[in-house]
């Protein structure tokens, strides 16, 4: 029960973090003049680090403990949508977070986020809603 609850408070910190970043950070950053957005990104990128990879590192080590502790389908599942989110997140979005660094399409960057991230944003909702339903299962049974 311990591991399920730490996984439900992370699963919805990331879920709530990931909605914050599609929804209002990511779209700021396509408002933003090129230049400033290339300016501020460095900050964005170690401050955002400092909150969400302690996150994603404790999701990825609850549902591992979870799978260790008993294999089901709920954990599986939610093992496999974790890796797809670091996937999306190393594959696609840290490129992107480069080129503004680097200062390489900027704006496009900007943009491609905007989109890359709808599919972290699906998979870590679905996550939380695995996470959330494992939840209710326990306590009901």
């Amino acid at each position: 029960m311990t591991v399920l609850v730490l996984r439900l408070l992370v699963d919805f910190g990331l879920v709530i973090l990931i909605w914050l970043t599609q929804l209002i950070i990511y779209p700021a950053f396509v408002q933003m003049d090129a230049k400033q957005l290339q300016s501020w990104h460095p900050t964005y990128n170690r401050m955002i680090t400092i909150i969400v990879a302690p996150l994603m590192f404790a999701q990825m080590v609850a549902v591992i403990w979870q799978i260790v502790q008993e294999v089901s389908l709920l954990p599986i599942a939610s093992f496999l949508l974790v890796i797809a989110a670091w996937v999306i997140t190393f594959l696609q979005a840290v490129p992107k977070h480069q080129n503004i660094t680097e200062g390489l399409a900027v704006s496009q960057s900007a943009m491609q986020l905007v989109n890359i991230n709808w599919r972290r944003t699906a998979v870590w909702s679905l996550v939380f809603l695995l996470s959330l339903y494992e939840m209710v299962i326990l306590l009901i049974a």
